[in-house]
């Protein structure tokens, strides 16, 4: 069955000896944050911190920092099964299902109720430009077709009642807040903290313009998602939800937003952005606030991205090339920038037929591998041993100059212009190459 909210995956976390809670007193400004980084390099437990200075709200954080906990929260035992779970979601959506009233909404503050400040939102790495909103589900609506984008994006208190979002173009949130701008008009925003994870891990999932991720979240759970209409807005989000702000982008309005520890591992720079004008928070009765660390890998922002990059590209590359057999997007390329794929060749030249498709996909990666089916994807140790022992760099590598790139890469000469590049780490096709040593019995060996 599954999760119908956050709590109930804590709760699981908590059984399995996963969930920690932190008694002594901690602060919003690093110490929050410091805990989740030393979760993150350790693989450490989820942290429930019950005493948070100037807040009566705790704050639950290190919950997407492994992937053991992503196998938890997507009820599967694998990667593969994992990945075959996204692709089924991504295949069969399911619409939400409109309920008449949510937790979400058991506490409703207006006017000038509203404060930011009474939200524990940390400050997380050490010049981040003020508290954020991280690991929240950012859902808007078309301003012209009335499609819903429902995804993560950071968000920037930036007042009582304001707050700042960086989204950029080529995504949902983006192209919404441009259209409403071009039509004079606000837009409606809810950021929602809190949800039933798998939405979280759906919201990464590379579809294309006006898919609603909750759909497909529904998908993946087997079960529409529960949603409640917003108080203040004219946007449904998920009922059983911890905190939801309601608020409305403001046309032509921009203010300084940054700079934030990003999923490289280095500052995203700060900006003049999009200014969201607060109408409404809701929340439960007793409230949990939502934590989630990015900065350099491993965090929850690479465990969340990680299976939506792979079951999308891994579903678009087996459309042209069946014999593709496992797609990683690993930590070390900040679960973006490098792609390695298992391939069964075929004919001469499907590995780098595979390099220049993959390198053309939406998530944009700056490096693309292709080893052969024998190689596990998701072990570094192999994939490096592949292309020490299988690649010649003057025949094997390809490299692609000026090409638009992702816009956070600090290596880019010019912003989100960039070089790309492929490997084949594969044997040679049909053509002798030498057995790989293997030792009779070693894997049924026991003590």
């Amino acid at each position: 069955m599954p999760y119908r909210d956050l709590r109930e995956y804590l709760a699981v976390l908590e059984a399995a000896g996963d969930l920690v809670h932190v008694k002594r007193p901690v602060d919003t400004r690093f110490e929050i944050a410091a805990g989740i980084r030393k979760m993150s390099d350790t693989g450490g437990p989820t942290l429930w911190f019950d005493d948070v200075v100037g807040h009566d709200m705790p704050v639950v954080g290190a919950v997407f920092t492994t992937r053991s906990k992503a196998l938890l929260a997507l009820e599967v035992e694998s990667a593969e099964e994992g990945n075959a779970r996204f692709s089924h979601g991504l295949r069969n959506p399911i619409e939400p299902r409109l309920v008449g009233h949510g937790e979400c909404q058991q506490v409703v503050l207006k006017g000038d109720d509203i404060d930011l400040n009474s939200l524990p939102m940390p400050v997380y790495s050490e010049k981040d430009g003020g508290p954020y909103v991280t690991v929240a589900l950012e859902v808007s609506k078309d301003p012209i077709d009335r499609r819903v984008n429902a995804s993560v994006y950071r968000v920037m208190r930036t007042g009582r009642n304001t707050m700042s979002v960086m989204s950029h173009a080529f995504q949902g949130l983006g192209t919404h807040m441009a259209r409403a701008e071009r039509r004079g008009g606000t837009l409606d925003v809810a950021i929602v903290n809190g949800c039933d994870p798998v939405l979280l891990y759906a919201s990464q999932a590379k579809v294309a313009q006006g898919v609603d991720e909750m759909t497909v979240a529904g998908g993946i759970r087997g079960e529409p998602v529960e949603v409640v209409k917003c108080v203040s807005v004219d946007l449904e989000v998920p009922a059983a939800a911890e905190i939801v702000i309601e608020g409305r982008v403001l046309p032509g309005e921009r203010v300084l937003e940054g700079p934030f520890g990003e999923f490289t591992g280095y500052y995203g720079p700060a900006e003049e952005n999009h200014v969201i004008e607060v109408t409404a928070i809701t929340h439960r009765r007793d409230p949990v606030f939502l934590a989630g660390m990015t900065g350099l890998p491993p965090t929850d922002n690479h465990i969340l991205k990680s299976f939506a990059y792979e079951s999308a590209l891994y579903e678009k590359l087996r459309e042209t090339f069946p014999e593709v057999t496992a797609v990683s997007y690993p930590n070390w390329g900040g679960v973006q920038y490098a792609a390695v794929i298992a391939l069964e060749q075929r004919y001469k030249g499907q590995a780098r037929h595979v390099i220049l498709t993959a390198l053309g996909d939406s998530s944009r990666p700056k490096l693309v591998i292709v080893v052969d089916e024998d190689i596990d994807v998701y072990d570094t140790e192999m994939v490096n041993w592949a292309i020490m022992t299988r690649s010649q760099p003057e025949e094997d590598t390809i490299i692609v100059p000026r090409v638009a790139g992702g816009p956070l890469d600090p290596s880019a000469p010019e912003k989100e212009v960039i070089s790309v590049w492929g490997i084949d780490a594969t044997r040679p096709f049909g053509v002798p190459y030498p057995e790989v040593v293997r030792v009779p019995g070693a894997d049924e060996f026991t003590i």
